[in-house]
């Protein structure tokens, strides 16, 4: 028997209902309001997206940047990406690289509790992206940043508050990524650092929210270590480290668990982008459109179709919009 994972919390707040969009996975495959995502299309069953983790960046150090503006850009842009075929943003509670070192970019402080003006922006996204049936995959550690955390209670301490964070604002249209690229030399602390800690943060996550879909994702190379891909309820990958014709065979070494295959992290671009989106689509894998240089390194720029019309188009091709 299929297995159904589901999450069904909603909220109301004032005349807005919160919660209007649901996200589930039914066997392998992704569904939106209890419906199969793009059916009848090449990428049925599959969660098709762009990261967006710099689209609520701040930089600490930097009084001349203004966030809620840069938020706003990609807001205004959401319905461009959406008529794209696009189902997903990922988003991320420490950002991602800006194109330059030693930002400080953490909706966290040091002992594990949350900013307030850090997760006004988040709530704004996940907010239009309910609206619009969209899922947001949201991340809670990046390298580079973990450092702002004192020690390994600090990020457990983190990690339950936000999942509760995600759980009081009603968001059923989330999921968890633990850590981007857990394997990355660039964390701190050994908590985050291995397939076991992993595990153990997943279980947490898990335990805090347990109506939560919950992941973690790896390196650029498209593996995923045993322990992981047999804990969480879907595999993460990211294929900046892959080539385009090693693409299938690292989808087919993953379909051994029978869950749900996202990559969330490439940042080929126009042919090779599109290249990679085929790929992943024909071997039954979600796909995801990393471009540095526009959405992810300073100045950010969010231009829906205009980012890559290559790209675009594809994605537009296989989900059939």
């Amino acid at each position: 028997m299929k297995k159904l994972l589901h999450l069904t919390c909603f909220l109301c707040v004032g005349s807005v209902a919160l919660g209007a969009t649901t996200v589930s996975i039914k066997g392998t495959r992704w569904q939106i309001n209890g419906q199969i995502t793009y059916p009848g299309t090449a990428a049925e069953g599959l969660l098709m997206n762009v990261r967006m983790v710099n689209s609520t960046f701040e930089d600490a150090k930097r009084a001349d940047f203004d966030s809620n503006e840069n938020t706003g850009r990609l807001i205004l842009k959401i319905p461009q990406y959406h008529s794209c075929g696009v189902r997903a943003f990922t988003l991320n509670l420490q950002g991602g690289h800006p194109g330059y070192e030693a930002a400080v970019n953490s909706a966290f402080r040091p002992d594990g509790t949350l900013r307030t003006e850090y997760l006004s922006r988040i709530k704004r996204v996940i907010e239009e992206c309910d609206k619009r049936g969209m899922i947001a995959i949201f991340g809670l550690f990046y390298q580079r940043q973990d450092q702002i955390l004192l020690d390994e209670p600090a990020v457990k301490r983190a990690l339950v508050n936000a999942v509760n964070w995600v759980k009081q604002n009603g968001f059923a249209n989330v999921v968890i990524e633990i850590a981007n690229e857990y394997d990355h030399d660039g964390f701190d602390h050994d908590i985050i650092r291995t397939p076991e800690s992993e595990v153990e943060l997943i279980r947490l996550a898990k335990k805090t929210g347990p109506d939560l879909l919950v992941s973690t994702s790896g390196l650029g190379h498209g593996r995923m270590n045993d322990l992981i891909a047999k804990e969480a309820d879907f595999i993460l990958i990211h294929y900046n480290g892959t080539k385009v014709e090693d693409i299938p065979g690292r989808i087919q070494a993953l379909k051994k668990y029978a869950k749900p295959i996202v990559c969330n992290e490439d940042d080929k671009i126009g042919t090779q982008g599109a290249r990679a989106l085929q790929a992943c689509v024909e071997n039954g894998c979600s796909w995801g459109f990393m471009h540095s240089k526009l959405n992810q390194y300073e100045p950010f720029e969010f231009n829906g179709y205009d980012d890559d019309h290559t790209v675009y188009d594809k994605f537009r091709e296989m989900t059939g919009k």
